[in-house]
């Protein structure tokens, strides 16, 4: 009988190893085994310019003006970015702005409002 653990996503018990990653064949969904135990570890912190912790679906601010690559437009200062989602990367918050679309922004130009 197998001891590895059941997937944390579909609960299912057909787990297996591929090498140092634990894979479900149902869902194909893969972990590690530290990964198991806590995540607490691997959970990324992201934060606004002034140190406050931010979340999935937080309202943020910009605190400067920035410029749009790719166009001649500006965001300006003070605009609301509602609903802001966390990502991988080095902009870290992707969101969608009225009158721009979608974007990607640095945590290190918003406030959390």
């Amino acid at each position: 009988m197998s001891t590895l653990p059941n997937c944390p996503k579909c609960n299912s018990a057909y787990t297996y190893e591929d090498g140092s990653l634990l894979v479900c064949p149902e869902c194909a969904h893969e972990w590690t085994l530290q990964a198991e135990g806590g995540d607490s570890g691997d959970q990324k912190i992201v934060k606004d310019a002034n140190g406050n912790v931010l979340n999935d679906g937080d309202t943020v601010s910009v605190i400067k003006d920035l410029k749009v690559k790719g166009s001649s437009s500006v965001i300006k200062i003070g605009t609301k970015v509602k609903n802001i989602r966390l990502v991988d990367g080095d902009h870290d918050i992707d969101c969608k702005i009225d009158g721009f679309g979608a974007m990607k922004l640095k945590s290190e130009f918003v406030k959390k409002i």
